[in-house]
């Protein structure tokens, strides 16, 4: 069976590595980018599973990247979660504008996480 891939789109070096390790742990083949543009580029390439996005990212940020991948019918079915430190409800409200599927708050609990991640690739909890 093919480990589901999932791409990471986070700018700080330590939360990069921890979800890298955290989600390789639990069974995923983990992609990583370090800026927004980045992100987009390796999403449209390698059409990855699962998007974890962080908002606040350097060259594009997240809603940014978010809306162009899901307003284009290629790629409109990968799912996105928003992981970031941004926790206003207008936050929350414009990441679902922009077509997110969930949105989690840093920090954040790895078992939340990976419960997640797990719903929105449609496996068993």
């Amino acid at each position: 069976m093919t480990k589901k891939r999932i791409l990471s789109v986070e700018d700080e070096p330590a939360i990069q590595k921890t979800l890298k390790l955290r989600l390789e742990a639990s069974g995923y083949e983990v992609l990583c980018a370090t800026d927004g543009a980045e992100g987009l580029e390796l999403a449209r390439q390698e059409k990855p599973d699962l998007i974890i996005l962080d908002l606040m990212l350097p060259k594009r940020d997240g809603n940014s990247v978010c809306r162009l991948l899901k307003f284009d019918q290629r790629y409109r079915e990968i799912p996105i979660l928003m992981l970031t430190a941004r926790g206003l409800q207008k936050d929350r409200e414009t990441g679902v504008k922009m077509g997110a599927d969930a949105y989690l708050t840093k920090p954040y609990d790895s078992v939340e996480l990976i419960a997640t991640v797990r719903k929105l690739l449609g496996e068993a909890p």
